[in-house]
């Protein structure tokens, strides 16, 4: 009897744990939709691929909104929120306003998983899985992305403002910034590589040009032809200045030569703690895939909502 009592005691005890795990305490999956959504992982590798032959850029932009999203508040999706009456959203933080793109993609991924399954997979999720997809497409490295983010309910300008690293920023300040969410130097380093595709306007690169003296001359002097102490804010450059479309390791070489675009790169090799990583980046593509995908992994793991916490969106840009 006392044996009975015992395993049927075990068992409430299991039960419960259960319950209060998938309520409040879900871990991300690599399989979390193998029953409810099985296609979604094609579903979103065909949008992405067919997207970026014609838009090579969408994949830096897609790397960039992932990034944005997971450092404010977790990786829930409120970047893709629109305004509306309870809250100002992310999309016009300083870090975002007129700069953030890709929603339209995000948005029509969304449409085509809600048509295969609906209310199933979340905007975080497919944004996440998008990411992955559209740096493989560059020439990347790939990871298996973990799923089962749910999506906020809410966002927050002030927080974008407040948590999203500035260009500006000093290797201290960025150190700060990413122990914050629980990143190390290894990780700023090589996710700071995701500045080997894409482009950056001339407001984000202008003081760095003009100010400060860990830049090569010629190559800054070359930057104020295009980008003039006042007017063309929105004139965009090269983040990497050779294989601006292609994901490699070319962005740590340029740091080597002291062209980095923004004064927040060039930081990361500047006789301080980074320079050791930078150069074996820069030696290696191999290790900075290596711990680049590592790095997503843990960055896309940043806070996020699982059980019943938040909901899954069925417009990414709106709240249900």
């Amino acid at each position: 009897m006392a044996k009975a009592w015992s395993l049927l005691l075990l068992l409430i005890i299991l039960v419960f744990g259960a319950f209060v795990e998938g309520s409040h305490g879900s871990k991300l999956s690599q399989n979390y939709y193998k029953s409810t959504c099985p296609q979604v992982l094609s579903i979103v590798k065909a949008k992405t691929e067919s997207t970026l032959k014609k838009k090579p850029r969408m994949g830096a932009s897609l790397l960039r909104l992932h990034f944005h999203d997971c450092f404010v508040n977790g990786c829930d999706g409120s970047i893709l929120l629109d305004d509306n009456s309870t809250f100002i959203g992310e999309k016009t933080a300083l870090a975002n306003n007129n700069s953030a793109r890709g929603f339209e993609l995000v948005d029509d991924i969304k449409a085509e998983v809600e048509r295969t399954c609906p209310g199933v997979v979340s905007c975080a999720d497919i944004l996440a899985i998008a990411t992955r997809d559209s740096t493989v497409v560059l020439g990347g490295p790939s990871w298996k992305v973990k799923l089962g983010r749910r999506d906020s309910i809410t966002a927050s300008r002030a927080d974008a403002n407040k948590f999203i690293p500035a260009p500006s920023f000093t290797l201290s300040a960025l150190k700060s910034n990413f122990h914050a969410q629980g990143l190390s130097l290894k990780d700023l380093v090589a996710l700071s590589g995701a500045h080997t595709i894409g482009l950056a306007r001339c407001t984000t690169f202008r003081a760095h040009i003009y100010n400060d003296s860990n830049i090569d001359p010629s190559f800054a002097k070359s930057l104020q032809h295009k980008c003039p102490r006042n007017g063309k804010d929105n004139i965009h450059r090269r983040l990497d200045l050779r294989t601006p479309i292609t994901f490699d390791n070319f962005y740590f070489r340029n740091l080597l030569k002291k062209k980095g675009l923004l004064r927040s790169d060039q930081e990361l090799f500047n006789d301080k703690s980074a320079d050791s990583l930078v150069k074996k980046y820069a030696a290696d593509s191999s290790k900075f895939f290596k711990q680049f995908t590592k790095s997503m992994i843990k960055m896309s793991n940043i806070k996020p909502l699982t059980g019943n916490s938040g909901q899954i969106r069925i417009n990414c840009r709106k709240v249900n």
